[in-house]
């Protein structure tokens, strides 16, 4: 097992799609914040010291491109994957991550592409 030991945030409002990803990520050797809304991931994501933020994007409230302008606004330097069960989001939407990809590509794609976000520039 690879030992990551980054600290990631997941933001989602479904709770058990939440948790699913909270134990995927850690048994992959990353450090798990979760946020089930908007506003909580970003009181999370400006008090703690993330390194990568997993983030949905259809949520009540604020939907992952909101969050998302805001969180680059705080901390541009902090890469973040979008998730979304639509195909095909708005270019609007995905320049403002790092990454998006559909919840149906599933475990592997999602570890791969946050590995990916995480690797130093060399």
């Amino acid at each position: 097992m690879k030992q990551h030991s980054n600290l990631v945030l997941c933001v989602d409002d479904e709770r058990i799609g939440l948790e699913v990803r909270k134990i995927l990520l850690e048994r992959a050797g990353y450090t798990v914040l979760t946020a089930s809304d908007g506003p909580t991931g970003l009181a999370v994501f400006s008090a703690e010291p993330v390194e990568a933020v997993v983030l949905d994007y259809s949520m009540p409230g604020m939907h992952g491109g909101e969050i998302a302008s805001q969180m680059k606004q705080i901390k541009p330097e902090v890469p973040i994957l979008l998730l979304s069960a639509y195909i095909g989001l708005a270019p609007e939407v995905t320049s403002l991550v790092n990454l998006y990809m559909t919840k149906g590509e599933g475990a592997p794609v999602l570890l791969e592409k946050l590995g990916s976000l995480l690797q130093p520039i060399s």
